[in-house]
């Protein structure tokens, strides 16, 4: 059984809200793996002399924790 866990991190671009969501999950991807899902939970802009200069988006990315244990994938894996 999988064990599943959340993050809410904020991205932000200044070309658009996809381009926002794309640079986090490949951010967050660095540094950690088994990313399953990312649920947009807001999103905003920044406003400077009446012009949109950032758009801002507030993700909760879920991702699998890994077994290091001796669970049963670690101990197929001994077994070859």
């Amino acid at each position: 059984m999988a064990i599943m866990k959340s993050e809410q991190i904020l991205s932000e671009s200044p070309k658009s809200f996809e381009d926002a969501i794309q640079t986090a999950v490949a951010r967050f991807s660095k540094t950690v793996r088994g990313l399953r899902s990312a649920n947009v939970n807001n999103l905003s802009t920044v406003i400077e002399n009446g012009k949109i200069t950032s758009y801002r988006v507030n993700l909760q990315i879920t991702f699998e924790v890994e077994d290091v244990g001796g669970g049963d994938k670690a101990k197929k894996k001994k077994k070859r």
